[in-house]
């Protein structure tokens, strides 16, 4: 059976899965769906859009997501990015942080539904790619004292009928203050059946859920009810987790690679991104748990931490971290 690449995907999360993170990824699972870090319409549009939206093309399925409240500026930012060849465009409806719902979008969009649509009816005419859209259950100010599930599908029926036919819900309202973005992370309490009602009332729509999913195990017990799963900060901490997603998840028959070969296999792209002349610890930063439970993890860790930041570090520190893990095993 072939199973569609947004079956599993990675969360995109700010200053986390940028393209280093991602190349990474992929070395990892090839079959995983990815997402870049949000980046904002306002940025594409007046900002330099070619090294926003840039990606490595071994980074594919991959998808751009935006955030914004304009329709106007989203529909010229998909415009923008249409020829770089993005899987598909997801527009960000369920950050709560202060500095995103400061501009009037993320979470606080979920303020205004009819914006959403009017929003995503922009992104679809102007994008050769599909459109979804991803948000909370629903906001805490708004439904206080319900489960906010008829404001999730009110929601849902709105964006719908602007043409999204994805949407990733993330099991849990949001509070757009007095919360910090980790209390957000963690409360109000989880709600998976809410996205399972949310499939069985629209079984024609594409429904992923998120939130709090750390395992591989995880995700197949939630792919019984609903059409995908993402998983957000275990995939940045533990990413090896991924190494047997491709056949425990999509079915395929590769074997999976060990940490050591992913390591390997990044070395060309770490020698053509140094003489491009980025900085090491930028790419190994995102390297920190490839061997996270495994022995020499700690000093795999303490030798990238500190010697990746040198002057001239480059793959041969990389190199000498590996070679301490493997004296560890």
């Amino acid at each position: 059976m072939t199973f569609a690449p947004d079956r599993l995907s990675v969360a995109p999360m700010m200053d986390w899965t940028d393209r280093h993170f991602r190349f990474m990824m992929r070395q990892i699972t090839k079959r995983t769906l990815l997402y870049t870090e949000m980046v904002t319409a306002q940025a594409v549009v007046f900002g330099d859009a070619e090294r926003l939206l840039a990606f490595n093309p071994e980074e594919k399925p991959l998808i751009l997501q935006l955030g914004g409240a304009d329709p106007d500026l989203l529909a010229k930012a998909c415009r923008i990015a249409a020829p770089m060849g993005f899987d598909g465009v997801n527009l960000n409806a369920g950050c709560p942080s202060e500095r995103v719902s400061a501009g009037c979008f993320g979470a606080a969009l979920r303020k205004d539904p009819n914006l959403i649509a009017e929003c995503l009816s922009a992104m679809k005419e102007n994008s050769p790619v599909p459109v979804s859209v991803k948000s909370r259950i629903a906001l805490e100010e708004d439904t206080p004292d319900t489960d906010g599930f008829d404001n999730l599908a009110a929601f849902v029926e709105k964006a719908e009928r602007a043409g999204c036919k994805t949407f990733i819900i993330h099991a849990r309202k949001a509070r757009l203050k007095g919360f910090t973005p980790k209390q957000n992370r963690e409360r109000p309490a989880l709600d998976y059946e809410a996205v399972y009602r949310l499939k069985r009332d629209f079984p024609h729509l594409t429904i992923a859920v998120n939130g709090n999913i750390s395992t591989l195990e995880d995700a197949r017990k939630h792919l019984k009810n609903v059409d995908g799963a993402m998983i957000g900060r275990a995939a940045y901490a533990t990413p090896m987790i991924f190494a047997t997603a491709d056949s425990e998840i999509f079915g395929d028959s590769a074997p999976p690679k060990t940490a050591r070969e992913v390591v390997l296999s990044v070395k060309d792209y770490i020698d053509a991104e140094i003489a491009r002349g980025e900085r090491l610890s930028s790419i190994t930063r995102h390297m920190l748990g490839l061997f996270r439970g495994l022995p020499g993890a700690a000093g795999w860790r303490r030798t990238l931490t500190e010697k990746a930041v040198l002057p001239g570090a480059d793959f041969k520190t990389v190199a000498l971290a590996l070679r301490n893990v493997i004296s560890s095993s």
